[in-house]
């Protein structure tokens, strides 16, 4: 018999920080988050001044606040026919999204908050001999993830299991870390540019992929859009290392805003 904290944990999993954003008219049931997943998902002690929580919020936002922003909700594995879905191509132009990427042989690539594999794969027929890291918190993704895989025959794609605060991926070993349509669904998101931040190599890149705020015509509810503005609020915090490099805005409804390592990320105490 599994002991309670298992149990728990498995019903932590269920929700995941890793999903496209929701169209209005398209957007998949999501599953609500308990009292108790929520307090199991804090960490022990939260800066009151990073985070903040509020009775009145969007609905499809969790009510908590991170610089100004409520963190969105996010979608289970039930979902994975949104991530799917034939119709995305052309609503997102991911081939446009790959040259946005500036891709070669040999890179080594994490893509956080993987969910099914489809950016994944993507990417990893693009790098060669270079490996894919897919990094997710729900396993029954990365499971899914491995049967595309299979599937493709890509060989070069490794499932990473992470959390909620962390990628586990090893110090210095990116080259890239890519973020599409999940970043602004991370529950702790100061947390997790810490570890991507530390996981990349000297000069290496951050790519954060999410529709346009700016752009009312983008039919994305509000809490699944970022600025570019608000991104580089958060990603530009010193203690983060991540210097700006540039906007591509060649992508009909997403902007991709990349940055580079610039120095160490400090580690939060």
């Amino acid at each position: 018999m599994r002991s309670l904290s298992a149990c728990l944990y498995s019903a932590i999993t269920l929700m995941v920080f890793a999903s496209p954003a929701w169209s209005q008219e398209q957007k998949p049931a999501t599953e609500q988050r308990s009292a108790t997943e929520q307090k199991l998902a804090a960490p022990a002690k939260v800066s009151a001044e990073r985070y903040t929580s509020r009775r009145e919020h969007d609905p499809n936002g969790i009510g908590k606040f991170y610089m100004g922003r409520e963190i969105a909700r996010v979608m289970g594995h039930q979902g994975i026919s949104w991530l799917e879905r034939p119709e995305r191509e052309e609503e997102e132009r991911l081939t446009l999204l790959m040259e946005a990427l500036k891709l070669k042989p040999g890179l080594e690539v994490a893509d956080i908050g993987a969910g099914s594999g489809v950016i994944s794969v993507m990417i990893a027929k693009r790098i060669g001999n270079g490996q894919l890291f897919a990094v997710d918190i729900q396993q029954e993704m990365l499971d899914a993830l491995e049967e595309k895989c299979r599937m493709q025959n890509v060989t070069n794609v490794i499932p990473v299991l992470g959390t909620t605060q962390s990628t586990r991926l090893a110090p210095g070993s990116i080259d890239l870390a890519v973020m599409v349509d999940v970043y602004h669904e991370f529950d702790f998101p100061y947390e997790m540019l810490q570890a991507i931040s530390a996981s990349l190599r000297p000069d290496g890149r951050i790519a954060f992929v999410e529709y346009r705020k700016e752009d009312p015509t983008v039919p994305i509810k509000l809490v699944h859009k970022m600025s570019e503005a608000q991104v580089r609020k958060e990603a530009e915090q010193p203690e983060l290392g991540l210097t700006w490099k540039e906007t591509v805005s060649t992508l009909p409804r997403q902007h991709v805003i990349i940055f580079t390592k610039s120095g160490p990320a400090a580690v939060n105490r």
